[in-house]
């Protein structure tokens, strides 16, 4: 039986994977600085997650070797790190690395001293050196003995590189925002804009679904048609290209070529949430049924493989499986024809590019890029139907032959944030797919979240997994949280969802709000104090919890007409206004928030019985129009009307009339007329009367 560390006793599925390892890990706690003050020795910090290819790569390079190890542990306190766990301690150390090499990713290795202090960072490094990068026995070595003999110097550095790591993380440049810089973003991302492949930059391609997001609204807002033709390029030919799963759906995290041809295999809940959300807008822009197709096959993907019995979602799924990147996903002809047959195994390879030669390592990653049904169609002499419908039942006979395969590793882990996009994803597939399944899936994981994953003083909490919720929940918990409860109040109609909005939103404010300068930081005022207190505002893989808090409380503000939360977004519109200029493409959705911002906007209140047909029709036209630049309540007739009134007073005046629904609305503070007829209100909404 292997001996195991102290990681045995984590939750985390990350430091679990590295529990038998020979080095002496800590996870990240008072236990281990302490001992390394105690015993005067660096720390050597890993950072990265269970799902991560070269994190894997590494252990089994180096933490799995006993050589590596006995130098570990000899010299330095090692201390493993779960990014998902412990974003906060993953911002700042990042921020490190980055500052000090020029560029970050993980596995992150940073080398500190026992105050926490960094003066050596990197990513991947291999046991011994190679290909022109520095080993990791080689730095062990070095380090140790500057340690001793150099102490002074490394102290030194460690001093700077906190103090501009302080500065960076929190210079927050203040000022306006005009529709200048909504300009400059649509030219920088117009000006990065592949028009062979779509998407943004070169390879590797990762999807950037706040960039459609934004473009979608721009194109609304300005009627640039080619916003709107960057957006649909890159999303039809993302779900063409390999980085779709064809047979089980979902998207994986990036393409490493410019084609989307070959992915990085590993599937994160936070892509399949927000690219649904962008494939959802662009079927409301469009009306084409490829989107909301796209969107039905991610949601079949999450509640089928990534949803737990209680309802909550899990994180992520690896590349690797049975130790090879993409095992479990690519093909064989044989392979393929072993299921399908001759005639339609042969026809299935055509349509998919599966030859005999492969188009990965000698198998064959399966895809749709250069695929012309029409022309397939033609060749076989059927219709475009009839080869669709052929297509999908292979489809459904590969995908049951490759579940018999070895899956790769899930991380089941059950993070508040990346469950709360995957909430807006699904509440706003409900609302403009007419799916009412999809909202009962969305208030399941709102269920979970707030009966497991708080604590009994109501304070959220970010992780959860196997029976335990822990560390206390982080600006983006907050944050995309409230806006999945505003989300499901809009497909749901229940105010509750939206009472637990304003009120958790509030509850943001008071704990990561900043009073002097605005914005918010990372972790909250009863968080563990790291070297710095960030504030995240850069819209990577995920939006900073900055730039959904702007979005939040502008639409909240708006909706229910509340002067604090009026002044609170204004606070935050302009904390970042200065950082966002100087790179606004960087910022799309913190944009998003601007664009609303800077309006013009609509208020509409539909008032009706809740039974009543009409109702459901005026409120269907209001939920599945794109509306981006509306607010939007409902007040029902009877004694429900009380609960509404309370939360917006406003809606009070708005009454059905005649026995008939009404909408009321509203744009750029002037009021018309109320609207009984479907049809009409239709009609006002898509300004074409």
């Amino acid at each position: 039986m292997k001996k195991s560390n102290r990681l045995i006793r984590e939750k985390s599925p990350y430091l679990l994977q590295h529990a038998h390892n020979p080095v002496d890990w800590y996870p990240w706690s008072e236990e281990a600085f302490e001992k390394a003050k105690r015993e005067d020795k660096p720390i050597f910090l890993s950072i990265g997650y269970s799902t991560c290819h070269w994190c894997h790569v590494m252990e089994r390079e180096s933490f799995e070797d006993e050589e590596v190890a006995r130098m570990l542990n000899r010299d330095y306190v090692a201390i493993k790190v779960d990014r998902e766990e412990r974003p906060d301690v993953d911002h700042v150390y990042m921020t490190v690395c980055q500052a000090m090499t020029g560029q970050g990713g993980w596995p992150l290795t940073v080398i500190m001293t026992p105050e926490k202090k960094p003066f050596f960072a990197g990513t991947y490094f291999p046991k011994k050196s190679k290909y022109g990068r520095m080993g990791l026995m080689e730095i062990l070595e070095r380090v140790a003995d500057a340690w001793k003999q150099k102490r002074s110097e490394l102290l030194q550095a460690g001093d700077r590189v906190t103090e501009a790591v302080r500065g960076y993380m929190n210079s927050a440049g203040r000022g306006e925002l005009s529709e200048a810089v909504l300009k400059e973003a649509y030219e920088q991302l117009s000006a990065q804009f592949d028009e062979r492949y779509g998407g943004f930059g070169q390879a590797p391609k990762f999807p950037r679904p706040h960039d459609f997001l934004f473009l979608l609204r721009h194109f609304k807002r300005t009627g640039e048609k080619r916003a709107l033709k960057m957006v649909e390029k890159t999303l039809e030919a993302m779900r063409r290209g390999g980085i779709y799963d064809h047979l089980g759906f979902g998207f994986a995290r990036y393409s490493v070529d410019d084609r989307w041809h070959t992915p990085h295999f590993e599937k994160m809940l936070y892509d399949n949430a927000l690219l649904a959300v962008a494939y959802l807008e662009a079927y409301q822009v469009t009306g084409k049924e490829t989107y909301s197709r796209v969107a039905r096959e991610i949601f079949t993907y999450v509640l089928r493989d990534m949803t737990s019995p209680e309802g909550g979602f899990y994180s992520a799924e690896d590349a690797d499986s049975e130790g090879e990147e993409g095992k479990f996903y690519v093909w064989t002809t044989e392979e393929i024809r072993e299921v399908l047959g001759e005639e339609t195994g042969a026809l299935f390879c055509e349509c998919y590019d599966v030859t005999d030669a492969g188009n990965f390592e000698g198998k064959n990653i399966l895809h749709r890029i250069d695929f012309s049904p029409s022309s397939v169609a033609a060749r076989h002499g059927m219709s475009v139907d009839e080869l669709e419908r052929i297509l999908e039942e292979a489809r459904g006979k590969l995908f049951r032959a490759r579940e018999r395969r070895v899956r790769p590793h899930r991380d089941d882990k059950i993070l508040t944030s990346w469950n709360a996009l995957m909430i807006v994803a699904l509440a706003r597939g409900a609302r403009v797919l007419g799916e009412t399944r999809y909202a009962d899936a969305a208030e399941r994981a709102v269920r979970f979240i707030l009966q497991k994953m708080r604590r009994e003083d109501g304070r959220l909490l970010a992780r959860y997994r196997d029976g335990e919720a822990a560390i206390p929940a982080y600006l983006d918990d907050y944050a995309f949280l409230a806006w999945g409860l505003m989300e499901l109040y809009e497909a749901t109609l229940r105010i509750d969802y939206l009472r637990r909005a304003a009120d958790l939103t509030r509850e943001m404010i008071r704990l990561f709000g900043d009073k002097e300068e605005g914005g918010f930081f990372f972790y909250g005022s009863d968080g563990e104090k790291l070297l710095t207190r960030p504030k995240e505002i850069y819209d990577g893989a995920t939006p900073s919890g900055n730039s959904v808090a702007a979005y939040n409380l502008i639409r909240l503000a708006r909706l229910l007409a509340d002067p604090r939360l009026e002044k609170e977004a204004e606070r935050q519109l302009t904390a970042f206004a200065g950082t966002i200029r100087q790179a606004p493409v960087a910022h799309t959705f913190f944009l998003t928030a601007v664009q609303f911002a800077l309006g013009p906007t609509w208020e509409i209140v539909v008032a009706g019985g809740p039974k009543q047909a009409d109702t459901r029709q005026m409120l269907d036209v209001v939920g599945r129009l794109f509306l981006p630049e509306a607010v939007w309540a409902y007040r029902p007739e009877g004694p429900e009307a009380t609960e509404v009134e309370k939360l917006i007073p406003y809606v009070r005046e708005h009454r059905a009339l005649g026995g008939k629904a009404a909408a009321y609305v509203c744009q750029n503070y002037a009021c018309r007329a109320p609207v009984t007829d479907p049809e009409a209100l239709r009609k006002v909404l898509e300004k074409r009367e």
